[in-house]
């Protein structure tokens, strides 16, 4: 059994759950493999705090059960340090419970998502819809000329808390909302939402549908010929492990808006990739939508905090991943900002093109925006 949290000579842990398997598992996988890659460098650097780490991977099996599990197995039978994983908001919460509420465990999310997490002993290291939307919708708007939009969304707490920022700054701008409609997340027959969107007359999709449903979506919508009618596809989560998944004539043309594509040229994102690619070769790619660049965000600011805190005691700890930076990572350096437990960092606007991201638009370093903490508890 492992020593307890005030010990001094024991092991450190680092608990990861990934959606190693089910629907999410071509991300899931590549998940996985951040964390050992990352995990592995820091070991092959002397480890932290002169000790080597101990990564306990868990599948979560794209269920949300399963998912609760194995955070309950981390806390309790591994006495992990950290908890990190969970792409699904919905996994986030099933994590949360047993990990955070019960547990009382520090855990760190790292999937882009709807924002307005805000507990003491949670930090979330993947952008939210101050991030996503609130510079990217005007551009588009602007570089389109596009005033309406249509809304056909996966039935859970992102998509509706997304729509709801998507519907301000639309109509902040001058647009208007045509039509949202909600599914569940395996729906596959949007034959009445596409005659919708056809005859609304609806300028931009902005898509939240999900896997496995949002395969049938688009090949629907491409079907009908939107886009080839000159309509604008939008999914703010879609990278390259996306792009994989459907044929690309689907998503020709499609925007998205993130923290790393593949395309950002600046060099240490170059060798990252080139790392990745060299130990992990196959279709389970380093992206940012589906949290790899979050993950890794993630694991370097913990260590990063570790250090400076010189300690394990998860109050050092938290106080120092309170203000953690790192110099360089995917797409750019980043900061927690403190007090909100979320990351200012480089946001990229991207276009799909034969299979291939392109940055369109480098929108800099966007803050967060998200709820100040009181102290740590």
């Amino acid at each position: 059994m492992a020593e307890s949290t005030t010990s001094g000579g024991r092991s450190i842990k680092v608990g990861v759950i990934a959606d190693q398997t089910g629907p999410l598992s071509f991300v899931g996988i590549a998940n996985a493999n951040v964390a050992r890659m990352v995990i592995g460098d820091i070991n092959a650097k002397g480890g932290l705090l002169g000790r080597q780490v101990e990564l306990c991977l868990e599948d979560s099996a794209t269920n949300d059960t399963v998912a609760a599990a194995k955070a309950t197995k981390l806390v309790e039978q591994d006495h992990v340090d950290v908890i990190l994983g969970g792409i699904y908001s919905s996994t986030r919460q099933a994590i949360k419970g047993p990990a955070v509420v019960k547990g009382r465990k520090l855990y760190i999310y790292p999937e882009q998502y709807e924002g307005q997490e805000c507990d003491p002993l949670i930090f979330c290291t993947g952008p939210v819809p101050a991030q996503q939307v609130e510079q990217f919708i005007p551009w588009l708007m602007q570089r389109t000329g596009a005033k309406t939009f249509y809304l056909p969304s996966a039935d859970y707490i992102w998509p509706h808390t997304m729509n709801t920022k998507v519907r301000h700054v639309v109509t902040a701008n001058g647009g208007a909302i045509v039509g949202e409609e909600y599914f569940p997340l395996d729906h596959a027959d949007y034959a009445k939402t596409i005659d919708a969107i056809t005859s609304s007359g609806a300028e931009v999709v902005f898509n939240t549908t999900v896997p496995p449903g949002v395969a049938p979506f688009l090949e629907q919508l491409y079907d009908s010929g939107f886009t080839k009618r000159g309509g604008h596809l939008v999914c703010t989560y879609f990278d390259e492990n996306f792009l994989n998944m459907v044929p690309a004539a689907h998503v020709e043309g499609l925007y998205s808006c993130l923290d790393y594509y593949h395309a950002v040229g600046d060099p240490f994102s170059r060798k990252l990739l080139a790392q990745y690619d060299a130990l992990y070769p196959g279709n389970a790619k380093f992206t940012a939508g589906s949290a790899c660049s979050g993950l890794y965000r993630g694991l370097r600011l913990w260590a990063a905090a570790v250090k400076e805190a010189g300690s394990l005691e998860q109050e050092d700890v938290i106080k120092a991943l309170d203000h953690a930076r790192i110099a360089e990572g995917p797409g750019g350096s980043a900061e927690m900002v403190p007090g909100q437990h979320h990351v200012r960092m480089n946001m990229y606007i991207a276009q799909a093109k034969n299979g291939h991201f392109e940055i369109v638009k480098n929108l800099g370093v966007i803050d967060p925006k998200e709820c100040v903490q009181g102290a740590p508890l």
